[in-house]
């Protein structure tokens, strides 16, 4: 999935040219390219679809070459995860019907970071095994670190199916307030929502039929992908099917959501400041991350815990505690400038 704008990393992150498609770590790939890059030992290149706006098509087709035009399946609008899943799971039916046979299929977002790749390689192999001839719908879930508010949680049920180490999951909750992260957090029967799921064709394309019929109805009848709703997956079946399951996972994962999650990530000096990118100098400074265009010099002093971003003639300055307005900002901003 790589249709998203990224707004939370604005100004660094832009409409034009989202989170996905930067280099965040100076290692010459994109975040895309890093994630396709992760499933080659899992997926063969001419079975990965890469769902996007259409407005970044041409993005694609410059970071991942390797791919044939009709792996790219190009949105014409923003609908959410629902639609962009649906969407893949019919244009994959369709391949495997040709060919008679069922599909296992993961879905990933294009922007999260992992950092032990075998284990992850390990984690996805022992899911597909788990979803290959069973009506399931599995997710992948993340042991909390922290009481993170950007990120979903999922609280499972005590008791493996088969000792398989998956459980079956009670709830979902959207991003939770600080103090529900952190019961959530001491509870110690909550993992994080990664956003990554693993399920065969036809349990996912019956619980879309059952759960989200006007998304099922635009793709049975050929309808224009605009007349689909927007709905996330979450909401519109993973909340409400009885066949959802949880596979625990340790393999340093991130989603790079957020200004602090980047800063969790990224390598600090002895004052815990982090320098993407660009030249910076602190002086009685704490906790700061900053990124500058390239070329450009910043002096950072007396400043604590911060945000200070600037690229394309914007310049943001925000405590990292109000990293979740930065997306409110930007809708105010395109208000008023539009």
């Amino acid at each position: 999935m790589a249709g998203g704008v990224g707004s939370r990393f604005w100004p660094y992150s832009r409409n034009s040219k989202p989170k996905q498609f930067l280099d965040f770590f100076g290692t010459g790939k994109s975040l895309i390219q890093m994630t396709v890059e992760r499933f080659l030992p899992l997926v063969p290149m001419e079975n990965i679809i890469v769902v996007t706006n259409a407005q970044y098509v041409d993005i694609v087709r410059e970071q991942l070459p390797e791919l044939k035009p009709e792996q790219i399946l190009a949105e014409p609008a923003r609908r959410n995860t629902a639609p962009c899943i649906a969407w893949a799971v019919e244009y994959i039916a369709e391949q495997c019907d040709r060919e008679a046979v069922g599909a296992n299929i993961i879905v990933a977002p294009s922007d999260h970071i992992i950092l032990n790749e075998k284990e992850f390689v390990r984690v996805i192999r022992e899911g597909l095994e788990f979803t290959k001839d069973r009506d399931v719908l599995l997710t992948l879930g993340m042991k909390p670190t922290r009481p993170e508010t950007g990120y979903g949680y999922i609280q499972y049920l005590n008791g493996p199916i088969e000792d398989l180490g998956i459980y079956p999951v009670k709830r979902f909750t959207e991003k939770p307030d600080l103090e529900t992260a952190k019961a959530f957090v001491a509870s110690g029967d909550y993992y994080w929502n990664s956003g990554m799921f693993i399920w065969n064709s036809s349990a996912i394309k019956k619980a879309i039929n059952k759960y989200l019929p006007d998304v099922a109805r635009v793709f049975a009848n050929g309808e224009p992908f605009e007349n689909c709703p927007s709905v996330s997956i979450d909401y519109g079946v993973m909340e409400k099917a009885d066949n959802v399951y949880v596979l625990p996972a340790d393999f340093g994962w991130s989603d790079l959501g957020t200004w602090g999650s980047l800063y969790v990530m990224n390598r600090k000096d002895e004052s815990g400041n982090v320098s993407l990118h660009s030249e910076a100098h602190f002086y009685n400074s704490h906790g700061n991350i900053v990124t500058l265009e390239h070329g450009k010099m910043a002096v950072i002093s007396g400043l604590q815990d911060m945000i200070v971003a600037e690229e394309n003639g914007v310049l943001l300055i925000c405590p990292l505690r109000d990293e979740q307005q930065i997306k409110e900002y930007v809708n105010n901003l395109n208000e008023k400038y539009k």
